[in-house]
């Protein structure tokens, strides 16, 4: 039996560092396993037993950050997340780049070699200091400790100015850090938070510590009259602003399905449709922008017209959206002038939008065809035989139907309520449903920083944890249904695996399955390229068993394959986390 490991610099430091975070606020803790970062893991899961934070193990790092991702989203606080040395730093740097660009806070802790170490070929050893470049707020290379006692105050401060970094509490711009931590051998040692170091460590207060309630980045908030002919667009995380803005200007509002601003009588759904008439589009005069439009190209189109006058609303970010680099002014927030006249034409321009869009969604709906009409409920209350089995034989007909993308996305859509959350993956579903669905207020998520199809189910359950559960354990209402295409979820199958023991949360992943990317279909290479390499190299067929993968990972699974089959999926949930796997046709 080997000898009990002598007193560990390494874990007396992780100690002082992990409680630090913890008095500050912080309630989650992300990791996957490794050697080098074992004294880290192991007073994490001192402070999990004592109820101070929520742990997460998970064995993929690049699950570990996205999970960590989705848990700053909705909790509004960073998670520390914790690796080991080598591949596993860097397998970080997909959700170090989304947490970047969507301005989301994120802690790593990542284990390194001493210097003595570094430069040698060491094993698992790599320059880790500066891996992310320039999409952490913060990097900081800190020396193995050697028992100073000097290193407990100096790991105080370190945590605290972490969490600023993060928080963009001076720069009010949030975001990603890195605390890259050397540690010698002996690695860890035995330790008792509460016991031996006679340390108290308590259940972290809520502070307000939230990035979204920071203080904007500038004080530059401006007031602009109420003409010319304006619309306002709301981008990926706009927020309610876009629609309240909107509301108080009489103004056309463009608000795609992840801006969290889709809703309110000024909302126009058909808006590519009509960004692309000249009668609409073509006589916008001024365009204010909020969040990140990802979603369409008609937006970029009309921001880039030299007779449109453009604004961007960024509180925070060095970042914000300039296509063609034509953004006349960027303000962290914008009023409407009380003292500025209508324009006489301000009504019809507000109204002609709004009844144009709704008699475009009416004809979609119509040529979509039975499922989308509503049904004729005086004809089931008729006293003509007939007419009442007319009635019964349309609805029979329209919960027999087969599925469609379109009924998929309003599936989802109608059957989310604000207690619940709504996650889209990067898939071609997103854009079907932006296209489609109507106003609605409920938390919808994305990850649009990047765009990328990867750490989708990740983010997910992040959000679903974050929100259905408190650090005392209460449980709160709601489901949280993510909605992805099947290349999304294989390539993000490890977030599957939860670690043993943990919660597990009410989580529907959707999937439509397609068998590849059809999102490629709509390119133009789709029309040039030879059908036989545009299916190898872009759509990228797959024949997965999607019931098999499930099982394996112990979720629940149900396939819907009829318009009654899915309503019936989506509106009695099953217990903890299940697959709905939907086939679509190409």
């Amino acid at each position: 039996m080997p000898d009990a490991p002598a007193v560990s610099p390494a874990s007396d430091f992780s100690a002082a560092l992990l409680t630090s975070f913890v008095r500050l606020g912080v309630h989650d803790i992300v990791l996957s396993p490794g050697s080098r970062s074992q004294a880290l893991a192991l007073v994490a899961a001192e402070l999990e037993s004592a109820g101070a934070v929520r742990l997460h193990v998970r064995i993929d790092e690049r699950v570990a950050g996205f999970l960590a991702l989705g848990l700053a989203v909705e909790s509004r606080l960073p998670a520390l997340v914790i690796t080991t040395s080598g591949t596993a730093t860097a397998n970080l740097h997909p959700a170090v780049l989304e947490a970047h660009h969507s301005g989301v806070p994120m802690i790593l802790l990542t284990a390194d070699r001493p210097t003595e170490l570094r430069g040698i070929r060491s094993n698992q050893t790599t320059v880790q200091p500066g891996m992310y470049g320039e999409a952490v707020r913060l990097c900081e290379d800190v020396p193995a400790p050697v028992g100073d006692a000097r290193e407990a105050d100096a790991a105080v401060e370190l945590a605290r100015r972490a969490l600023d970094a993060a928080l963009g509490t001076v720069s009010h711009e949030p975001g990603p850090v890195q605390l890259n931590l050397a540690f010698r051998e002996p690695l860890s040692s035995v330790i008792s938070l509460v016991e031996e170091r006679g340390t108290s460590v308590s259940k972290p207060a809520a502070r307000g510590l939230g990035f979204e309630t920071l203080v904007p980045r500038s004080s530059t908030s401006i007031s602009i009259p109420r003409g010319p002919r304006t619309v306002v667009i709301a981008g990926h995380g706009a927020g309610p602003d876009a629609e309240e803005l909107a509301h108080m200007g009489g103004w056309p509002l463009i608000a795609e399905v992840s801006s969290g601003a889709r809703f309110g009588r000024n909302l126009i759904v058909a808006y590519r449709e009509l960004l692309a008439d000249p009668q609409f589009g073509g006589r916008v005069e001024r365009a204010i922008v909020f969040g990140h439009p990802t979603l369409s190209r008609e937006i970029p189109a009309l921001l880039t017209r030299d007779d449109v006058e453009v604004m961007v609303v960024a509180p925070s970010g060095a970042e914000f959206y300039n296509p063609g680099r034509r953004v006349a002014a960027a303000v962290s927030a914008v009023s409407i002038d009380p003292d500025s006249p209508a324009p006489d034409d301000a009504r019809a321009w507000l109204g002609s939008w709004v009844l144009t869009s709704r008699s475009l969604r009416e004809k979609a709906d119509a040529a979509a065809g039975p499922d989308h009409i509503a049904p004729d409920v005086d004809a089931s209350r008729s006293h003509v035989p007939a007419d009442r089995i007319a009635f019964a034989r349309a609805e029979f007909a329209a919960v027999r139907a087969a599925v469609t993308r379109d009924m998929l996305v309003e599936a989802l859509w109608r059957f989310t309520w604000p207690h619940d959350r709504l996650v889209f993956g990067a898939s071609r579903l997103i854009r079907d449903a932006d296209r489609a669905v109507p106003g609605k207020k409920i938390r919808v998520h994305s990850n649009r920083g990047l765009a990328g199809i990867d750490g989708t189910v990740s983010t997910a359950i992040g959000i679903a944890l974050a929100s259905q559960n408190s650090l005392d354990g209460a449980a709160a209402p709601g489901v949280t249904r993510v909605l992805l295409g099947d290349l999304a979820l294989l390539h993000d199958a490890g977030a599957l695996l939860f670690g043993e023991g943990e919660a597990r949360p009410n989580i529907q992943v959707v999937v439509g399955n397609d068998g590849g990317g059809t999102i490629f279909d709509a390119l133009e290479v789709a029309f040039t390229a030879s059908p036989a390499a545009f299916d190898r190299v872009m759509f990228t067929p797959q024949r997965a068993d999607v019931a098999a993968l499930a099982s394996a990972y112990g979720w629940g699974y149900t396939k819907a394959t009829t318009h009654g089959e899915l309503d019936q999926a989506l509106s009695a949930p099953a217990e903890g986390p299940s697959i709905v796997e939907v086939s679509l046709t190409r």
